[in-house]
C-alpha cells in the first residue's frame, strides 16, 4: 500500500495508519511536492499546490513494480470496486489497463458543482475517451456541464471516472513522457492540473494501450462539501447496520 501525501502530513498520516496496518500490508509513504518529477525550467514559484493525480501516481514511480490500482484517499468505492480490480489483475494485464465506471447520475452531489471525468467507450467495453468537465451541476432535472463555450448536457447514464484505475507499471515511462509534454505547454499556468484521465486519452490515441471499463461501480460517495460530511457518516452508519462492514474496521 502506498500512500502518496505532502510533507507536511506525513508524519500525521503515519501516527494514524501504521498501528492499524502493522503486519497486514507492507506500507510506503511517497511525498508528492511542488517540484517532485518536475525538471527545473518547469518549477513556478507562483504554484501553491503539486500537479494533480498523474503527478501523484508519477511520484510514485519507484516504489511500484507491480500491476496496480490508483484511488482517492478521501472517497468510498464499495468492496465491488476493488473487487472487479483484483478480478482483472488476475489475468494477463501487460499492456492493458482498467477504470471502474461509476454511473454519473450516481456520483453528483446535492450541495454544489463537482469535476468529474465523463467517458466514451466502443462496443467491446473499451474507453474510447474521457474528458474531465470541471464543474458539473443539477439544473431543471437535467445534469448540465458547464463550459466556457456554453452548457452541455450530459446522460446520466454517462460512466464516469471517479478516479479508480488500475494500471500495469509499463505505464510508468508513457506518464513521464506526458508530463514532461503537458508542463512545456501549461508549466506557466499555476493552477493546471496534471489529471489521470489524460494518460487513458493519450495512451488510446497514441495506440500505446487500453483501458477497459470495468464493473463494481455500484456505490460512491465522499466529501465534496462540508455539507457532505452528515450524509456520508449516514450511509456508512447503513452499512454497518447492514452488516456489510464491521463496528470496527481495523
Amino acid at each position: 500500500m502506498v500512500f502518496i501525501v505532502r510533507e507536511e502530513i506525513k508524519e500525521t498520516v503515519k501516527d494514524i495508519f501504521l498501528p492499524r496496518l502493522k503486519g497486514k500490508v507492507e506500507v510506503e509513504f511517497v511525498i508528492q511536492a511542488l517540484d517532485t518529477m518536475v525538471p527545473s525550467e518547469f518549477q513556478n514559484a507562483e504554484r501553491t499546490k503539486p500537479w494533480g493525480t498523474a503527478h501523484a501516481v508519477l511520484c510514485a514511480r519507484n516504489v511500484i513494480n507491480e500491476p496496480f490500482a490508483v484511488i482517492n484517499a478521501d472517497d468510498f468505492y464499495g468492496r465491488g470496486a476493488f473487487e472487479s480490480i483484483a478480478k482483472f489483475f488476475g489475468g494477463e494485464t501487460k499492456g492493458a489497463h482498467a477504470m471502474v465506471g461509476y454511473t454519473l447520475k450516481n456520483v453528483l452531489s446535492e450541495n454544489g458543482s463537482v469535476s468529474r471525468g465523463c467517458g466514451e467507450q466502443d462496443g467491446n467495453g473499451y474507453l474510447t475517451s474521457v474528458i474531465e468537465r470541471i464543474t458539473i451541476v443539477k439544473e431543471n432535472g437535467k445534469i448540465i456541464s458547464k463550459e466556457k463555450d456554453g452548457d452541455v448536457e450530459l446522460s446520466p447514464a454517462t460512466p464516469t471516472s471517479m478516479n479508480f484505475w488500475g494500471f500495469h507499471p509499463s505505464v510508468f515511462p508513457l506518464i513521464e513522457k506526458l508530463f514532461i509534454e503537458f508542463l512545456k505547454e501549461n508549466g506557466k499556468n499555476p493552477k493546471a492540473e496534471f489529471f489521470i484521465p489524460l494518460i487513458g486519452n493519450q495512451m488510446i490515441k497514441q495506440g500505446l494501450g487500453k483501458v477497459k471499463i470495468i464493473g463494481g461501480g455500484d456505490i460512491w460517495f465522499g466529501v465534496t462539501y462540508k455539507e457532505d460530511k452528515e450524509e456520508v457518516a449516514g450511509k456508512i452508519r447503513e452499512l454497518i447496520s447492514k452488516g456489510e462492514y464491521p463496528q470496527k474496521l481495523w
